[in-house]
């Protein structure tokens, strides 16, 4: 299916959907004036767009972006302040837990077997932090800040921020101190700090070029590699954030419908033949799960 034949939900202007390369979708985060401050209807939006692009089988992957100079400055927390101020603390801890996506849909989203890549231009605070941190690809510019403010706020990283920066920056005993000065602090960090320290940013480049260095990424990824494996290959990831255990995972994954797919696809057949004659494989589209 060609690019100009996909059609997306209808959704607000709060968010953008384009199709930069083959196989790859850009999200953007539309609301430049209040630097992607997240709002209730963005969250329905991007949750609808996503839904349909992980059903969607000529879509492989998608770049996440925003508008403007800032990635996404997380919550909107004058809306959050009129709710707290009406009572509405408890209603916000049940849709925490009711809705599992987490975050703009994002940042606890487990569901998406297809890689994320996040375009981080500026820099990314609070909930858009948390976004990031369940990207599977960071690219951010050289004058991105990163932190998680909420405990200067008198909230906590709630959306999956807490668990995830432990794994990322904490599992080493070395290391264990690195998503305490985050999360206790509420200090920003550079872009080069998050990768070199930190871990969690893969690649810092200049502002100008976030953007197509990421696209870069997407397109290495779909010109070198079966879209089934890829699939797969994420769905144990998302796994192992789920099971301590090793064989519980392979066993976990071996199990799902990624993996099922991935050993009876075309795919697989077109990789191993490719290599026995020599040449580059011709990848298809993924069945639908």
């Amino acid at each position: 299916m060609s690019t100009g034949t996909l059609r997306p939900p209808a959704h607000s202007e709060e968010v953008k959907v384009s199709f930069p390369r083959d196989h790859v979708m850009l999200l953007t985060f539309n609301r430049p004036k209040s630097l992607n401050a997240v709002t209730p209807t963005m969250t329905t939006d991007i949750k609808n767009i996503l839904d349909w692009f992980d059903n969607e089988p000529s879509l492989w992957i998608v770049v996440l972006t925003g508008e403007g100079r800032i990635f996404c400055a997380g919550a909107d927390l004058i809306a959050w302040n009129k709710r707290q101020a009406s009572g509405g603390a408890e209603a916000d801890q049940q849709d925490i837990i009711r809705n599992t996506d987490g975050f703009a849909s994002l940042s606890r989203r487990s569901t998406t077997s297809k890689p994320i890549i996040a375009a981080v231009n500026g820099g990314a605070y609070g909930g858009g932090m948390e976004i990031i941190l369940n990207c599977d690809l960071v690219i951010a510019s050289e004058d991105a800040k990163l932190a998680l403010p909420e405990v200067r706020r008198g909230v906590v990283a709630i959306q999956g921020g807490m668990p995830r920066l432990a794994r990322i920056a904490g599992h080493q005993a070395s290391r264990s101190i690195l998503a305490s000065e985050l999360l206790l602090t509420g200090r920003a960090i550079s872009a080069a700090d998050a990768a070199a320290r930190f871990g969690f940013v893969n690649q810092v480049v200049p502002e100008k070029d976030v953007l197509s260095t990421a696209l870069k990424w997407a397109e290495e990824i779909v010109q070198n590699s079966s879209p089934d494996s890829v699939q797969s290959t994420k769905r144990a990831l998302l796994l192992a954030n789920q099971y301590g255990s090793v064989e519980d995972v392979v066993v976990a994954h071996i199990q799902s419908k990624e993996s099922k797919r991935q050993f009876v696809s075309e795919n697989i057949q077109e990789g191993l033949r490719a290599f026995s004659e020599r040449r580059k494989p011709v990848w298809k589209n993924p069945a639908k799960l």
